[in-house]
């Protein structure tokens, strides 16, 4: 891993931003007021989350936002403070607000996650064409798609980034994910374990998932399939074979963003030119940094470095030529 190297420029995109707040209590009631502490404000939506840890493992990041009112002002300033390069695309609606309960006493997550505003079709346009035009190596689309946009759009976006040569990372789920890997071809795409599940429509074991993240490679819609499976750790697929990696176990504290940070990761990692094992490696350190963290606060570099060398991995790939 050549930590002093930036690598070649990444672009991350964000439709469907919002401003996150995650707070503590000692216990979720009904009705009555929940007084909350140890509150902290993010930015928050797939790609910054991605922007912020490719920054934060000296990687060369810039994200696309699409933002509109008093909270996307708030949301772009709070995007700038983090230190990353930002351009905005301004929309008529106003940038949702999320927000995160760790209540103490169970040690369990509630997270509160609104609908955002309605984007038009000329706003979506400036988007596509702000992508075709940008020089990035690498896009990557991370998160939900925005009411008034068909689901396509991922699809409009891979089509554009590979006119320039540049390679497509999708992280999304559901009727996007599906529509994406029907139309255009991606150099890697991210599902979960559920969102592979709900793609095929059944549960699958872990030989059920190999088979199905192949069928994407098999077909052309991916290069590479990364299945994150959580506490069962992830699997890269490719033409080239199957690469396992067992999960590193830590303190579990929350789980926000820790999909996020294995993109960025891999991102990272590949944009400097290592081998995929080597991007795999970081990605799973960095998915498992993640979640030691509390609310939306994402990994700490010293906690992926110090993590990375306890990932084993298991059977490999070639590295990417």
């Amino acid at each position: 891993m050549q930590e002093d190297v930036r690598g070649a420029r990444i672009l991350t995109i964000v439709l469907n931003p919002a401003v996150d707040y995650s707070s503590r209590t000692e216990v979720v009631r009904p009705t009555r007021k929940v007084r909350v502490s140890h509150t902290r404000r993010d930015p928050g939506g797939g790609g910054i989350n991605v922007a912020r840890v490719v920054g934060r493992l000296g990687g060369n990041a810039e994200t696309l936002l699409m933002a509109g009112g008093e909270i996307g002002a708030l949301l772009e300033r709070l995007v700038r403070e983090e230190g990353i390069a930002c351009q905005t695309l301004q929309i008529s609606g106003q940038t949702r607000i999320g927000f995160t309960v760790y209540e103490e006493s169970t040690g369990l997550e509630y997270r509160f996650v609104p609908e955002g505003p309605v984007v038009d079709e000329a706003e979506m346009a400036a988007c596509l064409e702000a992508i075709e035009n940008h020089e990035a190596a690498y896009v990557v689309a991370s998160g939900s798609l925005p009411a008034g946009v068909p689901d396509d759009t991922y699809a409009l976006m891979a089509e554009r980034a590979a006119r320039r040569g540049a390679r497509f990372v999708l992280d999304t789920s559901g009727a996007a994910l599906r529509a994406t890997l029907e139309k255009a071809r991606v150099f890697m795409v991210k599902p979960s374990r559920e969102e592979l599940e709900q793609y095929v429509g059944e549960k699958l074991d872990e030989e059920g998932l190999k088979h199905a993240a192949l069928e994407i490679v098999e077909r052309g819609a991916a290069e590479f399939v990364a299945v994150t499976m959580g506490a069962d750790g992830g699997l890269l697929v490719s033409d080239k074979g199957v690469l396992r990696a067992p999960a590193v176990h830590v303190r579990v504290r929350s789980a926000v963003g820790a999909g996020d940070s294995f993109v960025a990761g891999m991102v990272t990692a590949l944009a400097r030119g290592d081998a995929v094992e080597a991007a795999f490696r970081l990605g799973i350190a960095a998915g498992a940094a993640a979640v030691m963290t509390p609310g939306t606060e994402l990994c700490r570099r010293d906690d992926v470095f110090e993590l990375l060398g306890k990932v084993a991995m298991q059977d490999a790939l070639s590295a990417i030529p």
